[in-house]
């Protein structure tokens, strides 16, 4: 007997302690979406125009990092975001849905999530890992969303950003190969103490290295990466040191008239919960932005130093 080819339908729902019109905003703005999501690692527009879009998406499911091309039709006034897979990665045959955000009073917001969704062959033990992935993705996903809706509302100056460039007077590709061979590390950067790099998919990389604090102790840190050579490699760093509850960055290489200007761009959301344990009973928050921010940003600076010489070098 042939299998239905029907799709498979699926809802969730969250309610969050904020207004709909800023949980639709932070949904259809997807830069966040990597900041927000746990599973969401990197998204990229393709195709931009004021109510329908197509984006390109880098996420885990079950643990394997995935990627696959959505298309988006937004609807403001109605606050629903309608999405369909344009290139689906097996087992995925299909998969669309929508984002439904609904107001219950001025302060709070129901969320809702539909998903449906086809297998490769309709093969029943795809249709379960499937549905599996679904089902764990959409509730961390939610529960993500709720908990940094809320958290925003609350405490913004808990998430910032920032920036460090260094001027290479050599090529792009060069400068880009440095920080893509991440397995050399520990030979070209004395704060690498080892490293473990994996890319079962060419151009998503997985990065597990031991660093050296100042101190001299070390700390291990596990980032998913997704590599465009040779312009940029965006990542998502998934075991967080204590004093941060997200870590996300992107390296870019951009041409310049006396040869590329390598940035190292970090998002971070501070772990207030541990604030004192590490800085001490006197510590604060702006305390622990500034000590963040000079560790993240000494590291990144050391590196694109290292990357300058090697790029120079190859002149």
């Amino acid at each position: 007997m042939p299998q239905s080819t029907a799709l498979r339908e699926v809802e969730h729902e969250i309610i969050v302690s904020a207004p709909a019109v800023a949980v639709y905003r932070l949904i259809a703005e997807v830069a966040n979406w990597p900041r927000i999501f746990p599973p969401t690692l990197y998204v990229d527009h393709v195709e931009r125009g004021a109510e329908c879009e197509r984006i390109r998406i880098w996420a885990t499911a079950n643990g394997e990092a995935k990627n696959w091309t959505s298309r988006r039709t937004l609807d403001e006034v109605a606050r629903r975001i309608d999405f369909r897979q344009e290139v689906s990665t097996p087992p995925v045959a299909e998969m669309g849905g929508a984002w439904i955000v609904e107001e219950r009073d001025a302060a709070t917001s129901r969320i809702r999530l539909l998903h449906d969704y086809r297998a490769v062959d309709d093969d029943p033990a795809s249709l379960e890992w499937i549905e599996q992935a679904v089902d764990r993705n959409s509730q961390s996903e939610l529960a993500a969303l709720k908990e940094n809706i809320e958290r925003a509302h609350a405490m913004a100056d808990l998430t910032f950003s920032f920036e460090d460039t260094v001027h290479i007077a050599g090529s792009a590709k060069d400068a880009y190969d440095f920080i893509n061979d991440a397995h050399h590390w520990s030979e070209r950067l004395p704060h690498v103490a080892s490293v473990r790099l994996t890319e079962a998919t060419p151009g998503m990389q997985t990065l597990e290295m031991d660093t050296r604090a100042k101190d001299g102790s070390t700390h291990t840190t596990k980032s998913h990466r997704v590599c465009f050579p040779h312009r940029k490699i965006a990542y998502k760093q998934v075991t967080l040191p204590a004093l941060m509850t997200l870590h996300t960055g992107v390296w870019t290489f951009e041409e310049t008239e006396g040869g590329v200007a390598a940035t190292s761009q970090h998002t971070v959301v501070l772990n207030t919960a541990n604030i004192t344990e590490v800085l001490g009973s006197d510590a604060d928050v702006a305390r622990a932005r500034e000590y963040v921010r000079t560790a993240l940003s000494t590291n990144s600076r050391a590196t694109l130093q290292h990357a300058k010489e090697y790029a120079e070098a190859k002149r």
